[in-house]
Order: structure tokens, then C-alpha cells, then sequence
């Protein structure tokens, strides 16, 4: 059997597709819970949000939670990479000034919980405008989830397409979002 980085993206796509789930209320525990450990490990000044679908209220997601955790600075950005390596994430991805890592991938598929980490600086943090702006506004959030439906099947097997797919939304709405949302 092949490591998980031995495999392609597309024998990974195969390995994980996407898969939605009714809104689960155990998410936002989940969360809770690897915040706290994560609290544990990371620098003290570090900032966490929840993101992603699990973190709208009432609609489909993939049972994956992201965390946006926001540092101060490109070199604690690579301490805190580091730190989670060394406790069991994995680097999916990196870029000059983001680092994304999860958790609950193996050889034979999901674990129970799986969790994405995106690390980034703190002027880069516009997931959580859109989660707050989809929070308080329910119709569009059902907007969201019909759209991910109707991508779902489409892209299964192509996490990159049906990211690309949703993008025009997202953007519209982190927009509107920035636009009303001062609080950040």
C-alpha cells in the first residue's frame, strides 16, 4: 500500500472524495476540542477561528473542520508549521505567506475527525467574513449549500474543480461581507 505521500493527487482524490453531510452539531465541539490542544502547543498569542461549512449554521459540509489560525509573523508561521508537524498534521500545501496542514488522513480513507489547519498572517483572514456574513444571513447560506449540491456528484473526485467552482459566490459574498463587517 502507498503512503499518502507517495500517491498522486488524483489516487488521493479517489482515496478522499468529497462527500456532504446534514449539519452536524458535534462539529463546533470538535473544533473546541483541537483548539485546546492546539492552545496547548501553539505560541500564546496565536488566533483561532472556525471556518469552512462546519462552521455555518444549518447547511450541508463536508465533515471536515477548518481552522484559520492567524500569527504575527512569516517566521512564527514556520515555528508554529513546525510545532504541528512534529504533533501529527501533515503539510497539504504551502505558499510564500500560507501554510495549510491537516489531520485524519490515512492509507484507508477518513478517520472519525479530520481537521484542515490554514496558517496564515493576520490581514488574511477573509474565510471568517464569509462564514460570519453566511451566519447572519440564512438565505444565502442556503444559496451556498444548493450550489454545493449541485457541484458535489459533479467534481467527487476533484477537490481543486469544485473549489474553483464555488469561487465566484465566495468572493461575492466576502465582498458584501467586508463591505457591512468592521469588527476584524
Amino acid at each position: 500500500m502507498k503512503r499518502l505521500n507517495e500517491m498522486t493527487l488524483e489516487e488521493l482524490w479517489q482515496l478522499f472524495p468529497i462527500v456532504l453531510a446534514e449539519h452536524n452539531f458535534a462539529w463546533e465541539n470538535w473544533y473546541n476540542e483541537e483548539v485546546k490542544i492546539l492552545k496547548g502547543i501553539l505560541p500564546a498569542d496565536t488566533t483561532y477561528y472556525h471556518i469552512g461549512s462546519t462552521a455555518i449554521n444549518g447547511i450541508m459540509a463536508k465533515p471536515i473542520i477548518d481552522i484559520l489560525i492567524v500569527v504575527n509573523s512569516l517566521e512564527v508561521m514556520q515555528q508554529v508549521a513546525k510545532i504541528l508537524q512534529n504533533n501529527c498534521y501533515l503539510i497539504m500545501s504551502k505558499a510564500e505567506n500560507r501554510i495549510s496542514l491537516n489531520k485524519g488522513y490515512t492509507e484507508n480513507g477518513f478517520e472519525e475527525k479530520v481537521f484542515h489547519l490554514h496558517l496564515r498572517l493576520n490581514n488574511d483572514i477573509d474565510e471568517v467574513y464569509f462564514c460570519d456574513y453566511l451566519n447572519n444571513n440564512p438565505k444565502i447560506a442556503k444559496e451556498y449549500e444548493k450550489l454545493k449540491l449541485q457541484l458535489w456528484k459533479k467534481f467527487e473526485h476533484n477537490r481543486d474543480a469544485y473549489t474553483d467552482a464555488k469561487t465566484e459566490f465566495v468572493t461575492k459574498y466576502t465582498k458584501l461581507a467586508k463591505q457591512k463587517i468592521i469588527r476584524y
